[in-house]
């Protein structure tokens, strides 16, 4: 059978086995072994199998995915995104809008020291709903901005996802990271002022809180300073060349810990409750990976990723308007799958068509990932709508998408404005030794 028809049939098989809820790792692993086997033989793709889950769980550059999963585990048990909400809350609460734009504030500084969108969404719709409902904020605003914060989880480093683009296409991780840190910045003000469009728009729409005393104020402070502190030692030691990404990943987790354990936040069943949260979290994603890169080499063999570059490149379509057929794929799989699964599935194809078309390959993981968080929250299916849904049960998915479609628009400007300003996200990689 001819390789394009083989190709062709390991993708159908694939989406179909994603359509019957096969985890998205066990699935392409499956298509990309059988596939393979078909081509070369059944013996060298079993081979290829342990080869490649024994290469994959021992690099030491995978090493930094369950040391940033642990560091955000050990943050998120130890209360520090009541913390952050309770002290941007303090100082922006009394305007109207002020709870939601604490809750950027306070996502935008857990985002930075967890690392996952899902988490972020799911801790802050426990945190910031229940205030903003109490103060007679609209459950659309109140879960839509919520949602809209919890995607700053995979763009503000320390970042999973960033992490793993780093991996597979083999580019330096603290730079994707500093990468990261502008356009996180540059999110977290746009949203700020979507809130204040919608203020402006509507007077009467979002109350006013209570005024807290600059006594009060300042006292809020004083548990800020250690996730603060966490967050400039680790992303400083990565941009001043101390410390390997993966270094940085395991001393931000020792650091996490110590801190939790001083401040008396983590007791032992705590400590053992972050363990296993991150070895649970850490083991699906290499899960994914192993199953990426078995399916990878399907791929390869196929020369599937060569093909459809010469495809594309062969349509006569100017670069922008191929970038802009990228991204519109990845808006529609981000209302199918997880953004992880997405980033792994898709980058082995798309990836040599970026370098043939010219593009820095540092600016397109930050690209990626900002459509890849637009995904998260467009309708019909957002993964942190869902994620908001299932712990705020009182709320329809019509009134949460309703609340977040704003913050849609200003992501897709968001998109805009670092595609024709690529030095906002290229500026502090540039910098680095």
């Amino acid at each position: 059978m001819n390789t394009d028809i083989v190709a062709v049939i390991g993708f159908v098989v694939l989406f179909i086995l994603m359509l019957l809820r096969v985890p998205v790792g066990m699935a392409m692993g499956l298509v990309g072994v059988t596939g393979y086997g078909y081509i070369v033989g059944m013996e060298p793709a079993l081979k290829m199998v342990g080869q490649t889950t024994m290469r994959t769980v021992t690099d030491q550059s995978f090493a930094v995915i369950p040391m940033f999963m642990l560091m955000g585990a050990f943050v998120s048990i130890s209360g520090v995104s009541r913390e952050l909400f309770r002290a941007a809350n303090a100082f922006m609460g009394h305007l109207r809008g002020g709870l939601g734009v604490a809750t950027v504030l306070a996502c935008g500084g857990f985002a930075a020291i967890c690392g996952s969108s899902v988490a972020t969404a799911a801790t802050f719709s426990k945190v910031a709903y229940p205030e903003m409902r109490r103060y007679n904020y609209p459950k659309s605003f109140a879960t839509g901005v919520i949602a809209a914060g919890g995607t700053l989880g995979i763009m503000i480093p320390p970042s999973t996802v960033l992490a793993v683009y780093a991996i597979l296409t083999q580019q330096d991780i603290g730079k994707l990271f500093m990468a990261g840190v502008m356009p996180g910045l540059l999110a977290i003000l746009m949203y700020i002022l979507t809130i204040s469009l919608i203020v402006m728009a509507k007077p009467g729409f979002l109350p006013a809180g209570e005024r807290r005393s600059w006594r009060e104020r300042l006292a809020s402070l004083k548990d800020v300073w250690a996730p603060l502190a966490l967050f400039v030692f680790v992303i400083g030691g990565l941009y001043g060349g101390l410390f390997t990404p993966s270094e940085a990943g395991g001393m931000g987790a020792a650091g996490a810990f110590i801190l939790g354990v001083v401040r008396r936040r983590l007791n032992l069943a705590q400590i053992r409750e972050a363990l296993l949260e991150a070895t649970r979290t850490s083991a699906a994603v290499f899960t994914v990976l192993i199953g990426a890169l078995l399916f990878g080499y399907f791929l390869t063999i196929t020369q599937t990723p060569q093909k459809i570059t010469e495809f594309l490149t062969g349509m006569g379509l100017g670069r922008y308007a191929l970038l802009a057929i990228i991204m519109g794929m990845y808006l529609v799989l981000g209302c199918l799958m997880d953004a992880m699964a997405m980033i792994i599935l898709t980058v082995p194809i798309i990836y040599p068509l970026i370098l043939q078309l010219g593009f820095d390959p540092i600016w397109f993981g930050v690209i990626i990932v900002m459509t890849v968080e637009l995904g998260l929250i467009h309708p019909p299916v957002g993964m942190n709508v869902f994620v908001i849904k299932s712990v705020v049960q009182d709320v329809s998915f019509t009134t949460i998408f309703r609340g977040v479609l704003p913050f849609v628009g200003t992501d897709l400007l968001r998109l805009l404005i670092l595609i024709a300003f690529p030095a906002i996200a290229l500026w502090l990689p540039g910098r680095m030794g």
